[in-house]
């Protein structure tokens, strides 16, 4: 019997990927929470009710419908993988784990130490960082070594192995990893897009572009980063200095807390610039709505605040149908696919709107939504990170009067009602709030 439960991380957590592919897999059955009001990182871990099912209260943690609790991304991974992915044989499970153990001792401490600096969340350290770079060569050349008589790390299908050393090789092969820098290492280069371009794969990365110019570390972006400190109003005397510094020496403040490396990179994400903000300011505010319909009854008190309050000039609404019916199998794995979706557009929530379906049964379904966004056109061609999946839909803009669009609104966002156009039963749904 397949696992099913909840997996508590942040967006873009590269450990918490590892975990989800392998889900993709195994057809375990992962639910993400990942943004508020469900999950928010950095308060929702660190309640008495998260801490009591995990201690440590990190993210990634799962926790599964029968109410087993597990933290440690690599552990979580191994718990939603099939027998096929953790290795068969005692030998190859053993070989398995020894690539896992391999990233993280050997992968993560010299690409944390490269890339970091150039997202600016560490200080650039010339000689850490070439020392970085030779031990990233090393790995390299050991795993082109190893991958000159193989497809795959371990026998002659993906494994846990391939998954968790390409997660850890992600920030390399986006951020630093040139072509010039890559080029030698052609039987690596040609495992890792095999790997990437597998439909399981791409269902939780999407398409991976790989980096075309080595990034360096950026000064100015490093201080912003770092927390501003209160300039004093006026100039203390030597008497009022060394007053303050006993007092301070007494406080003892307690030390900050030490982030780990991928929520470093959190913390750090460049500034996003809202591509919304030249647009005319609009009546209709989706925060409220959102509220209205999160905590209210649907048909009775959030639908008519919709339309109450809809404005038809600053807001489109579009319908979506997802092009390729005849790829989907199982439907639990078109709902990944539709989460996977809502988590590369994060940043487009305060803009947007979707409720999207899964209809029919395994091997007979389709997927087709409702989405409401600010301004009249498309928001997906705006921003390079909301492209990934949206031309695997056909679009349809609709116009807010007219019976047809009344009617798609009303059944799609309260998941009730014929849904006439579509001929198959409803089964799951998937809200982008």
């Amino acid at each position: 019997m397949a696992v099913a439960g909840t997996l508590y991380t942040y967006p873009e957590n590269w450990r918490a990927f590892k975990a989800l592919i392998a889900a993709q897999y195994s057809g375990a059955a992962v639910k993400v929470l990942s943004t508020p009001p469900q999950f928010h990182f950095g308060q929702t871990n660190k309640t008495p009710e998260f801490l009591k099912k995990f201690p440590v209260g990190k993210v990634p943690a799962f926790e599964g419908e029968d109410g087993f609790c597990i933290f440690e991304s690599n552990a979580i991974a191994h718990y939603v993988s099939s027998d096929e992915l953790r290795g068969k044989s005692k030998e190859a499970a053993a070989q398995v784990l020894q690539w896992v153990s391999f990233a993280d001792s050997d992968i993560v401490p010299p690409a944390s130490t490269w890339v970091f600096p150039t997202l600016g969340i560490m200080q650039y350290n010339k000689q850490a960082t070439e020392y970085a770079k030779e031990e990233v060569k090393r790995i390299l050349t050991l795993l082109d070594c190893h991958l000159k008589t193989r497809t795959f790390l371990v026998g002659e299908r993906i494994t846990l192995a391939d998954i968790t050393v390409v997660c850890t090789l992600l920030w390399l092969y986006k951020q630093v990893l040139e072509p010039s820098f890559r080029q030698p290492y052609g039987n690596v280069n040609r495992w890792f897009v095999t790997c990437v371009n597998q439909p399981q794969f791409k269902a939780i990365l999407g398409e991976l572009k790989l980096c075309e110019k080595m990034a360096q570390f950026d000064a100015k972006r490093f201080a912003e980063n770092q927390p501003r400190k209160e300039s004093s109003k006026k100039e203390k005397t030597p008497k009022e200095e060394k007053k303050a510094e006993k007092k301070e020496e007494e406080k003892k403040p307690e030390p900050a807390e030490e982030l780990d490396e991928c929520d470093q990179v959190l913390a750090a994400e460049p500034k996003f610039k809202d591509p919304f903000a030249d647009l005319p300011k609009s009546s209709f505010s989706m925060d409220e709505f959102k509220q209205k319909y999160s905590n209210e009854d649907t048909l009775k008190v959030a639908l008519p605040h919709f339309w109450e309050h809809f404005d038809k000039d600053g807001w489109s609404i579009w319908y979506a149908e997802y092009r390729f019916p005849e790829e989907l199998s199982q439907t639990f794995m078109s709902c990944n696919l539709i989460t996977g979706m809502f988590q590369r557009l994060d940043k487009l929530r305060k803009n947007a709107f979707a409720s999207v379906i899964v209809f029919g049964t395994n091997n007979d379904s389709s997927i087709s939504g409702l989405w409401v966004f600010r301004g009249q056109e498309l928001a997906f061609p705006l921003i390079p990170d909301w492209q990934v999946d949206y031309e695997s839909y056909t679009w349809r803009k609709l116009e807010p009067d007219s019976e047809e669009c009344q009617t798609l609104v009303r059944e799609y966002f309260s998941w009730e009602g014929d849904f006439k156009h579509v001929g198959k039963a409803f089964n799951q749904g998937k809200i982008f709030k």
